[in-house]
């Protein structure tokens, strides 16, 4: 390609030799579009099947004999292993390349999910959803990571990134439906064969579009660090869940939680003193890093934890079928789509900072009103629900592009990681707190209300943390003019 940029579908595409492989710059053009539907795809899958599962754990306790804790472990086994392993695929991508890293977080994907979709015992089904979250773990941040070393700092990234953000956010309301629809006219099992075929293209298209990378010879894995971390959040979600069950002071959920405290510090440790880490000290004292990382594990805390008392509450008090719950959340959905989509068109005007601050105010109000738990779908769902989702999804991509600005192309599936870990941990950290928060009201709608204004007070200490952390102009590239925030 002349200079090195092209056009490619109204976004400046940069494709670098080490991103695409080589080819004519008109081939090149379509090549770069296949990536970013190719990393949009991949991000899909991985958050989909956070909660397509979902609506589907009544039929697979019925046929496999599930009890309610295995129930819950066939959530919670992928949530851990993905939790866990998230900064190792991170890091593998930057030692390994991106090729090698997404195909075989794909494969490990896909046939994770054949296996869990032929399953005979809960066992097996477990075991699976425990890979499929290893597969996850891989994948998902070498999504990003791709789009990153592809389109270059500027709006062409820019857009890629909120095409990437918009399909991500809006995969949690996505799933409740599709999940919902499988499970009443095929069978649980299509929600996790679904993904079969989905992989299989996942696979096939990476090894014809992205070329081989070596970038990284003499680099190698930090076993220690990595086997600390993993320990570390795995241990850290683990307690998390527990707290579900036994509650937040019960020996049950305390030991691990202090024995993954105990990892992540010896983790802490070791990076100071190993000559190549996995996790460099100077980049979490990077400010963009630390603020977007913060920025991002509160927002995942508030807007994952949403779909679980959304859902309480239309199945609950409103009486709606799984099916009509999953069919409540598509207005969510589609503003989380279109408000990502407009990110860059409000970044060319406001810059980064402001706009994340804009976000979370708009997130804020949808929360109070959320909190009055009003009467009948219009005031009580789907107003509230838009300003939350509107809050979200013009949010999540400027944090992401401040995250991943200033940083080498060494340490890009690591910060992509990062981010990716930091809004999973802390959701799963979030819905576990705003749950107990929920489980002391006396009713069960008081406890969704405590809930709603927890999250709206978290999302004030986002604005405060991005107001504080964040310089002003933060990763500035991302609008066309610079605009700084």
């Amino acid at each position: 390609m002349s200079a090195g940029l092209r056009k490619v579908s109204g976004m400046t595409a940069q494709t670098p030799p080490s991103s695409l492989s080589p080819g004519s710059p008109g081939r090149l053009e379509r090549k770069a579009t296949v990536v970013l539907v190719l990393a949009c795809l991949g991000q899909l899958v991985v958050v989909l099947d956070v909660s397509i599962v979902n609506v589907a754990l009544p039929a697979m306790g019925v046929e496999l004999g599930l009890t309610p804790t295995g129930l819950q472990w066939v959530v919670n086994a992928y949530v851990l292993a993905f939790a866990g392993l998230l900064l190792l695929g991170g890091r593998a991508s930057d030692i390994y390349g991106e090729r090698r890293v997404f195909v075989t977080g794909a494969s490990l994907f896909t046939l994770a999910s054949l296996l869990g979709g032929i399953a005979t015992t809960p066992g097996q089904l477990i075991a699976a959803r425990a890979v499929q979250g290893l597969g996850a773990a891989v994948l998902a941040p070498t999504t990003l990571t791709i789009l990153t070393t592809t389109f270059p700092k500027g709006p062409g990234q820019t857009r890629a990134i909120a095409s990437w953000t918009a399909v991500g956010a809006a995969g949690g309301a996505i799933g409740g439906t599709l999940g919902g629809m499988l499970t009443q006219y095929l069978s649980w099992r299509w929600t996790l064969l679904v993904n079969v075929p989905i992989g299989v293209a996942l696979v096939v298209t990476a090894l014809i579009v992205i070329t081989r990378e070596r970038y990284a010879e003499g680099r190698r894995l930090d076993v220690l660090g990595t086997i600390l971390v993993t320990t570390g959040l795995t241990a850290v979600a683990f307690g998390t869940v527990r707290t579900h069950e036994f509650g937040w002071l019960s020996a049950e959920a305390l030991l691990p939680l202090g024995a993954g405290v105990v990892c992540l510090a010896a983790f802490l440790l070791v990076q100071s003193r190993t000559a190549q880490p996995l996790v460099p000290l100077g980049l979490l004292r990077n400010r963009l890093v630390a603020g977007s990382s913060m920025a991002m594990f509160l927002m995942g805390a508030i807007f994952m934890s949403m779909w679980y008392f959304l859902s309480l509450h239309m199945q609950g008090e409103m009486g709606y079928t799984p099916l009509q719950a999953g069919v409540g959340f598509l207005p969510h959905a589609l503003t989380l789509i279109i408000a990502s989509r407009a990110a860059p068109w409000l970044l060319h005007r406001m810059g980064n900072r402001t706009l994340i601050i804009a976000g979370a105010l708009v997130g804020l109000g949808g929360m109070v009103w959320q909190a009055q738990m009003a009467d009948g779908y219009l005031t009580g769902v789907f107003i509230p629900g838009v300003l939350m989702c509107a809050g979200a999804g013009v949010s999540y991509p400027p944090i992401t592009l401040v995250g991943t600005s200033g940083i080498t192309r060494s340490d890009s599936g690591l910060v992509s990681g990062l981010l990716t870990a930091a809004r999973t941990v802390g959701g799963a950290l979030g819905l576990a707190a705003l749950a107990t928060v929920a489980a002391t009201q006396a009713t069960p709608l008081q406890g969704s209300s405590a809930a709603f204004l927890v999250g709206a007070g978290l999302m004030a200490i986002t604005v405060a943390v991005v107001l504080v952390v964040l310089p002003r102009g933060a990763g500035s590239f991302s609008g066309s003019s610079g605009t700084p925030g």
